[in-house]
Order: C-alpha cells, then sequence, then structure tokens
C-alpha cells in the first residue's frame, strides 16, 4: 500500500515511523482512510481540544482498496481506525475480522439506522449520499447536444466516448453503479456493458480521476461530459446535474480495527465521527449528507442537491455471495 500523508490541519501530524499508544494527553490516532476525505482544520482542532489527541490521517486510494487493504491485514493493521468502508464492501472486512465491534452511544441519534444488517456493531455509518451520473449541462447547451435522460442512454452512439466511468473492482461508488446495472436488469446487465465498452466509454481505478481530471465540469476540465458521481456533486459544482434514475444508495462507516495500538483513541474517532462537530461540516466539505438527525444543511443544499425519490438497495449479504461473480462477469463483459 502507497500512503499519502501530510499535515492536512492543526490537529493533523504528517507520517512518521513511531506510534503512541497511550489515549492521554500528548497522544495519537491513526485513522485510514480514502482519497476524497476532507475536513476543515477546525474540526481536528476540535478533536484535539476535546480528547487530548492528535489525528493522523493516512489516505489510500479509492474506498474499494481500501476495504481490500484493511480485509487483508486482519489483528496487523497499519492504523488505529478507519473511515470510508461503503455498504458495497463492508461485508468482507466483517467476515475477514478485521475490525473490532464498538457501539458509539451517539449512534442512536440516527446513524444505528444505517447499521450493517447481521453485524455485531463493527462499523458505525457517518456519511449517506447517492451514487449517480452526472452532467456537465453546460457542455451539452454549447455543443448542442441533447443530453441523457437514463443510465441506459450511454450506449447510444451519440454519447461514444464521453463517459468517465468507475472499475468495481477497486472504486465503491464503481460498484455502486455496477449494482444499479445489475438491479435494473438482472439477465441483460452483461449486453449493457459490452455496449458501454462498444461506446467507448472510459473507465478508470477511482473517483478523483475520473470527476478531478476527465469530467469536463470538474477542476481538470477534461474532455467527458457525462462521469459516476454523486447526486450530491451539483452542489459543489454549478451547471451540472445528476441522472436521478441511476442512483444507489450509499452509506459510509467509520470502525475500530483489531490490533489497533490505540484502540481507546480509535474508539474516540468513532464518537467524534458522529458528533455534531464533524456531521454539520460533511456537506460542506464531502458533499454527502449527515446521518445523524437534525443536523443542519447548507443554505440551498437540497435544491441543487435534490434527494433521489428512489435508490437501488442491495443487502450487503447478497453483495457479498455475488460480488465475485458479478465482477468477473464484468471484467469479461469489457474486455479487461
Amino acid at each position: 500500500m502507497v500512503a499519502v500523508c501530510g499535515v492536512l490541519g492543526a490537529g493533523l501530524t504528517a507520517c512518521g515511523d513511531d506510534d503512541d499508544e497511550s489515549s492521554g494527553a500528548g497522544g495519537e490516532v491513526t485513522m485510514l482512510t480514502h482519497d476524497s476525505f476532507e475536513l476543515p482544520d477546525s474540526v481536528y482542532e476540535t478533536f484535539t481540544e476535546e480528547t487530548g489527541l492528535t489525528l493522523r490521517v493516512i489516505k489510500s486510494g479509492d474506498a474499494g482498496k481500501l476495504a481490500s487493504t484493511i480485509s487483508l491485514t486482519p489483528g496487523k493493521p497499519k492504523a488505529d481506525v478507519v473511515f470510508g468502508i461503503d455498504n458495497t464492501f463492508a461485508s468482507r472486512p466483517i467476515e475477514n475480522g478485521a475490525l473490532e465491534p464498538y457501539k458509539s452511544p451517539l449512534a442512536e441519534d440516527g446513524a444505528s439506522a444505517y447499521a450493517v444488517a447481521d453485524s455485531n456493531n463493527e462499523l458505525t455509518a457517518v456519511t449517506r449520499g447517492d451514487v449517480c451520473l452526472n452532467l456537465d449541462d453546460f457542455w451539452f447547451e454549447k455543443n448542442d447536444v441533447e443530453p441523457p435522460k437514463s443510465f441506459r442512454d450511454l450506449t447510444d452512439p451519440r454519447y461514444a466516448n464521453l463517459s468517465a466511468l468507475l472499475d468495481p473492482g477497486t472504486s465503491s461508488p464503481g460498484m455502486a453503479f455496477l449494482l444499479t446495472t445489475v438491479n435494473a436488469d438482472p439477465r441483460g446487465w452483461q449486453d449493457y456493458w459490452k455496449k458501454l465498452a462498444a461506446n467507448k466509454a472510459t473507465i478508470v481505478s477511482g473517483w478523483e480521476i475520473a470527476y478531478n481530471q476527465l469530467f469536463s465540469a470538474g477542476e481538470g476540465r477534461g474532455q467527458k461530459p457525462i462521469v459516476l458521481s454523486y447526486a450530491s456533486s451539483p452542489a459543489a459544482t454549478p451547471g451540472t446535474s445528476a441522472l436521478l434514475d441511476s442512483c444507489f444508495g450509499q452509506v459510509e462507516y467509520v470502525g475500530v480495527l483489531k490490533g489497533a495500538k490505540n484502540a481507546a483513541g480509535a474508539r474516540k474517532v468513532v464518537d467524534f465521527m458522529v458528533s455534531q462537530t464533524v456531521q454539520r461540516e460533511l456537506p460542506s466539505s464531502m458533499y454527502v449528507y449527515p446521518v445523524q438527525k437534525d443536523t443542519p444543511l447548507p443554505d440551498g443544499w437540497q435544491d441543487r442537491a435534490p434527494v433521489p425519490s428512489w435508490t437501488v438497495k442491495i443487502p450487503p449479504a447478497v453483495i457479498a455471495k455475488n460480488r465475485e461473480q458479478w465482477l468477473q462477469q464484468w471484467r469479461d463483459a469489457v474486455g479487461r
């Protein structure tokens, strides 16, 4: 694993070789997360003020890679706590014994409603969101191209070479979209992906590449006006919209890693992630919805990022049972 570390906030330190096992003042707790994790400096300052701990953050690729890393190292973690495993990958680290059960006393304020079914509190919900295709509305208007109205339209020759999608083997949003297609057409989804591949859809390993490099409305001003992202992304990117028939309900979790050097500190991080200090910052920082009840949203958020009236929901146990078969069928369909 290649870890990306740095001084991300006043309460964070750069990566080093020494781990402090204490949970008191001056101690350190390490959190492994995905590349898209972002919170303001003030949040880390509050954590340190409340706990006496310094939070060190290690970023490790997309959420799919994160889940694999955790699952392959049960009892020998490279951190104390993990954030970013979602409901499409949740069963794997649980079944592999990579997580320590812990129920935060704050979970009853909303997080418990998103608990992984038939689990033992190994994971605590922190965010919820809906993985959907996003469109650069300005691009379609400028180029006088009628935008797609459904995810099914992406196989139309009019949209050849216009889509940036994600590998479901390495990306949790990618897995979410694969599950959307499986749910929509259990018998014909492989043909859909064959047609997507023939229509020159670009498939990359993670969201950061797709949205911030390839998407025409993203930071990199790329060449793809269709990208896989979230229903909430248009709140951050004016002139874009989400195809609300393509959405999969996603929940991201935090959990204590089995064998953590600072398990007490890890439990404090779990509590902190479902506290209002963190929950109220999630929409503005990561463009996802908080799980805790009565958490205020930014002004105009629901207008700019409406919640889909319907989303695909598949139990983690069903995903776990079929994941490897679906992934192999997907690879066969797209020629990877």
